[in-house]
Formats: C-alpha cells, sequence, structure tokens
C-alpha cells in the first residue's frame, strides 16, 4: 500500500463542518474547486504492485518479447490465451450500467443453485490481426476445452490468415487449464499440434504476472465492458455482444458456443509420461517449450 499518498472519503459537506469547527468558513463549491486545484479528485484504486517476486522474471519477459517478433516479422500466427471467471446464466444481478427507462430488476439473490447453466469465456487473441476467437463453453474449463477451442478457430478462420505457417506462437497464464507444470496440459497440446500439422511453440507469463498477457488488456478489457450491465439470460446474449465489441484501432471478435461436456480431473496419459515428447527449450524450459510433428 503506498502510505505516502494522502487521501479522504469525506464529503464536500463534512469537510466544510470540520473546517468550520476551525473558525474557517467556505462554501462546498470552493472546497470543490481547492480540491482540484490541489489535484485531488475521485479515483480508483491501481492494481499495479506485485504480490511476490518471482525469479527470473525479467528474463522471460525478455525471451516473450523477443519471441513474439521473431513470429511476426515471418508473419506467423502469435495467439494470445486465456479463460476468464464463470458467469451464471439466469436473470442475476451484474455489475455496470445501461440506458433504459427504468432499473432492470433481476433476482435478489445470486445462488448458483437457481441459475440456468454457466458460460465459460476463452479467448484467443491474434496479436497481429487485433482479432479475438472467443469461445463460450457450456461447461468445465479444462485442458482440452482449451484445445479444442483453438482448434476450431484455426480451421474456422485462423488459418485462412497464414496459409503457409508451419508454427504458430502460444502466449498464456501458468495455471488452471494452462498450467505451465500439468502434464494433461502438454499432452492436450501435442495433440492439437497433431491434428492441424503445425509446430506449436508455448511460452508461458512467470506467476503473478497474468495481467501482461496481451489477450487481458487488448481484448478482454473491451469486451468485459460490452457486457458490463446486462443480465445474462442465455449464452446468445453473451456472444452477440461479443461480437458486437469494437475500437478505432480496428478491434474485432468472432466468437461461438461450445456445447461439449467435458471431464475433469484427467491426467496425462501412461504413454505420454513415458516418452514425453516435448521438446524443452534451453531458457526456462520450465516456462518454454515446443511439440514437432
Amino acid at each position: 500500500m503506498d502510505y505516502d499518498v494522502l487521501w479522504t472519503n469525506l464529503t464536500l459537506k463534512q469537510i466544510q463542518e470540520k473546517l468550520k469547527a476551525l473558525c474557517i468558513s467556505v462554501s462546498c463549491p470552493v472546497i470543490k474547486r481547492l480540491l482540484k486545484t490541489c489535484h485531488f479528485v475521485k479515483r480508483k484504486m491501481r492494481k499495479c504492485k506485485t504480490m511476490k517476486e518471482v525469479e527470473n522474471r525479467n528474463t522471460q519477459f525478455e525471451y516473450i518479447k523477443n519471441l513474439k517478433n521473431q513470429f511476426i516479422k515471418k508473419n506467423l500466427p502469435v495467439l494470445s490465451i486465456d479463460t476468464k471467471k464463470k458467469e451464471m446464466i439466469g436473470n442475476f444481478f451484474r455489475d455496470g450500467v445501461a440506458f433504459c427507462k427504468k432499473a432492470i430488476g433481476v433476482s435478489d439473490h445470486d445462488f448458483n443453485s437457481f441459475a440456468e447453466g454457466i458460460a465459460v469465456p476463452h479467448g484467443i487473441y491474434d496479436v497481429s490481426k487485433n482479432i479475438c476467437y472467443l469461445s463460450i463453453g457450456t461447461n468445465k474449463d479444462t485442458a482440452e476445452f482449451v484445445k479444442d477451442n483453438i482448434e476450431y478457430h484455426w480451421n474456422q478462420s485462423i488459418k485462412e490468415d497464414y496459409p503457409k505457417a508451419k508454427k504458430m506462437l502460444i502466449l498464456c497464464d501458468g495455471g488452471g487449464s494452462n498450467s505451465s507444470s500439468h502434464y494433461v496440459v502438454k499432452e492436450r497440446l501435442k495433440q492439437l499440434a497433431e491434428n492441424l500439422k503445425i509446430q506449436i511453440v508455448v511460452a508461458h507469463y512467470p506467476p503473478y504476472c497474468s495481467k501482461w498477457n496481451p489477450i487481458e488488456h487488448r481484448a478482454f478489457s473491451y469486451i468485459s465492458k460490452k457486457w458490463q450491465g446486462v443480465v445474462f439470460l442465455n449464452h446468445n446474449i453473451i456472444k452477440e455482444l461479443a461480437e458486437e465489441t469494437t475500437t478505432k484501432t480496428g478491434f474485432s471478435v468472432k466468437a461461438y458456443i461450445n456445447t461439449k461436456i467435458y471431464q475433469t480431473g484427467i491426467k496425462a496419459s501412461e504413454e505420454f509420461m513415458e516418452k514425453i515428447p516435448v521438446i524443452f527449450d534451453k531458457v526456462l524450459p520450465k516456462w518454454n517449450y515446443k511439440f514437432n510433428l
């Protein structure tokens, strides 16, 4: 916490009363102008303090930067992927506001047991083309879910932009369905490489650094704004709003609803663990590796 940052949550009226107790008479409009002159304005907290220093953090950032530049220079796909938090389907309250003639009435409790389903938004952001390929799952967030989403969008759209590509770079966090330590994730990515007949190079962002993953600030930040203040009565609403998301820089979204049922708790097969067909990089192999055909 910045203990040297001066702040107050007093209202203008409360400040006026405290000044009055000190025999200082001043109106609320003047107090407001004085606060502004002294650069006191209402501000939100900013998530900028690293919770934990991770060894080799900067080395990995430099490595990812060089990898991205190499792939982009050769017109090869650089895909930043991530899964956002699950959303309940139903007449539930959601943060944000929308223009309407009267307030939208929603349920007074947000219990999971009353939900008509869940939505699992998984994004694939093409760093060069400024396009997000969004999959809205209806079940679980697993390594197979991620593999299926990349395969679907590659076959439907992405490969058209890279007809001669023989390899792709995937940037992701290090936890959950993208875990850098779970071999089931590596097995699914190996299957993906074989299915797409393309070499896949993977680079994980270090722990506590997920906010630097391009999809977070270049895709999900805009899509989330489009979803604010809207009741998610069904998956189609989520899809349609996402596809309406655009920016002045040409950002766009292509979305689909993935209704496949996924099992959790699956581990890598014995055959995969015996062979471990993963080529680990010499630079921080726990975060960097690739899969050849």
